[in-house]
């Protein structure tokens, strides 16, 4: 992990100073108005357009922060709008297939989209094209990307670890290993880095099970969790079990369930 610091030297000692009221005085003005994350405001149903006006459109630079607590706020308020943005276009586009609003061609595009099969009934395609919770989202990436500040995060906007395959597509991490074709995928920007993690969370074989849970949370009436979602991970690192247990805990710990409306 490559943190960047600023130089120790009194000139930049004030620096870190300036910048630091500059975030908690920013943080502090977005977040004490409880509207942006408000467990009682159902942020799914906002326009669209409501919800770009929350976007932030400046990217923090996280490892310049060193309170934990003011880079965990900036962080959070830096994700959040894009992703309820995201969830949003999800809810649309849903609503879209439900109401028979979309073209056989459309329909046979989208089913190309998240590798279904020609022809694919229309409950079977909402099953792959769903919402992922905020407290998931966020859980990931602030594990994946060290809360902003891991090299990937910071200069290619890739906040889920994610890998590509094709030479070229991406970086080459420093230490692969010998034989290794894989790449850290790079993206022009948070919302294309979001983008993809939650396609690639809806249409890989590799995480059934984890739409399985969601489909049955939505057949139950019930909220969809990250905490439950999460148990649908063990394909995503290494440590499979222990990987699902960290991504609970962060959600837990942090009470990111409060952003799951």
């Amino acid at each position: 992990m490559m943190i960047f610091n600023l130089l120790e030297n009194p000139v930049a000692s004030k620096v870190k100073i300036i910048c630091l009221v500059v975030v908690v005085a920013s943080a502090t003005s977005l977040f004490n108005t409880s509207t942006l994350l408000s467990s009682t405001q159902s942020i799914f149903k906002q326009d669209l357009i409501e919800i770009q006006k929350k976007v932030v459109s400046n990217k923090p630079t996280f490892s310049a922060i060193e309170s934990t607590a003011v880079r965990k706020t900036v962080f959070f308020n830096y994700l959040l709008p894009v992703i309820e943005q995201k969830n949003a276009e999800i809810l649309k586009l849903r609503a879209s297939i439900s109401n028979d609003e979309l073209s056989a061609a459309e329909l046979e595009k989208l089913a190309l989209k998240y590798r279904l099969d020609k022809g694919v009934s229309k409950d079977e395609m909402l099953i792959a094209i769903d919402i992922l919770p905020p407290s998931l989202i966020l859980a990931q990436a602030a594990n994946e990307s060290n809360w902003g500040r891991s090299r990937f995060a910071e200069n290619f906007n890739n906040y889920f670890g994610l890998w590509c395959f094709s030479k070229g597509c991406g970086t080459v991490p420093k230490k692969r290993d010998e034989g290794a074709i894989h790449e850290v995928a790079t993206f022009s920007s948070l919302k294309d880095s979001i983008d993809y993690y939650v396609l690639n969370l809806n249409r890989n074989q590799a995480y059934h099970n984890l739409r399985a849970i969601r489909k049955n949370q939505r057949d139950n009436g019930n909220l969809i969790t990250g905490l439950a979602l999460a148990k649908g991970l063990t394909p995503y690192a290494q440590t499979g079990d222990e990987y699902v247990a960290s991504i609970q805990s962060l959600i837990s710990y942090n009470k990111l369930e409060q952003y799951d409306l």
